[in-house]
């Protein structure tokens, strides 16, 4: 029996542990939590100016294989991390590693062709109609998650009992992880969505709103922006952010596609989630909201590209704007004090 591990990104590891365990006859190898041990480990055998995320992953691919795994799977991207996993599995076998390594997306392309003949060198007799059942409560587990996680951003820095909404979620991942049908998670997530929306909160009318935007990992992973949802969250701040599996996967493609033919900023996709980021600037700036963060991994290269253009957009609505960059030598003092002053300027704008 393989024992498979895979990089974590904030709360996904819920349904991804559920497809595998379920779909598949192997072993699951729970990746640890992200700490400074891992970004250590990934930075000492990184390339020095690669981005942020391989540093993440690769940290984390070689703790797993530390804590047994012999088969790792990889999701690529829209970018250069769409080849990494080639790189990740040389520098691991160079260590003297033995596993084997399995990327699903290359190129930011999803082949079903492929990835069936890849689980199939996993589990030689996986049951397909199985394995399409449970991918098919897996997707829609995804897009409960999502749109719980989409209220709590909007109310949990006004909640009366603080931790309320945390507490909350915790036990609904938990009760997510256990179903047997999807009958029965579309019931939990209706009764865990009534039980969101009876959470006390207290909203002033005059609250601050901000937008977030950037490259998706660093957006989320909680650990590689320094849970900055949550520092907004502490100084009740309402929170909108674009970026989940669910929009990634199932509209980002359409949505950006219909942009590019009706704006006058950009004409053609930067790459990765650069275009999408240009049109979510512009979002935010005609919905009312009072300032963005854009946030990126170090060496993004797509997101300094749209970093101009999401200045010349801001600047034409007068919508400020401030910028983080993310890695292993980022000082949390120092981003809690710009957030600070960010939070502070908004405010004086708000009160004039």
């Amino acid at each position: 029996m393989y024992k498979i591990a895979f990089p974590q990104m904030g709360d996904y590891y819920v349904p991804a542990e559920y497809l595998m365990s379920h779909a598949l006859n192997a072993k699951i190898v729970k990746a640890p939590k992200i700490t400074t041990k891992t970004i250590e480990l990934g930075s000492k055998y990184s390339p020095e100016f690669v981005c942020t995320p391989f540093k993440y992953t690769l940290g984390t691919m070689i703790e797993c294989l530390e804590k047994g795994a012999d088969t790792l799977i990889q999701m690529g991207g829209g970018c250069r991390y769409g080849y990494y996993y080639e790189l990740q599995e040389k520098i691991l076998k160079d260590l003297d590693y033995d596993f084997n390594m399995i990327n699903f997306v290359t190129e930011g392309k999803m082949s079903i062709k492929r990835i069936n003949k890849m689980i199939k060198q996993i589990d030689p007799k996986y049951n397909k109609l199985k394995a399409l059942y449970y991918t098919f409560i897996t997707i829609k587990m995804i897009k409960y998650m999502d749109k719980i996680d989409d209220y709590i951003r909007q109310n949990i820095g006004f909640e009366v009992n603080k931790g309320s909404f945390e507490k909350l979620k915790n036990e609904m991942l938990i009760k997510f992880s256990k179903v047997k049908s999807y009958h029965e998670l579309k019931v939990l997530y209706r009764n865990y969505k009534k039980r969101f929306e009876n959470i006390k909160t207290y909203k002033k009318e005059d609250r601050l709103k901000i937008g977030i935007i950037g490259e998706l990992y660093t957006i989320m992973e909680p650990f590689s922006n320094y849970f900055l949802e949550k520092e907004l969250a502490s100084h009740n701040i309402e929170i909108k952010r674009f970026t989940n599996v669910d929009y990634l996967f199932l509209r980002k493609k359409r949505r950006m596609k219909k942009y590019l033919k009706n704006n006058k900023y950009i004409k053609y996709s930067c790459g990765a989630d650069a275009s999408d980021n240009v049109a979510n600037t512009e979002y935010l700036c005609e919905n009312g909201y009072d300032g963005i963060i854009h946030i990126k991994s170090s060496f993004c290269t797509p997101e300094i590209g749209a970093m101009p253009i999401i200045n010349k957009v801001a600047n034409a609505y007068n919508v400020p704007v401030i910028y983080f960059s993310f890695d292993m030598q980022s000082s949390e003092t120092g981003i809690k004090t710009r957030l600070e002053a960010f939070y502070d300027m908004l405010e004086m704008r708000k009160n004039k």
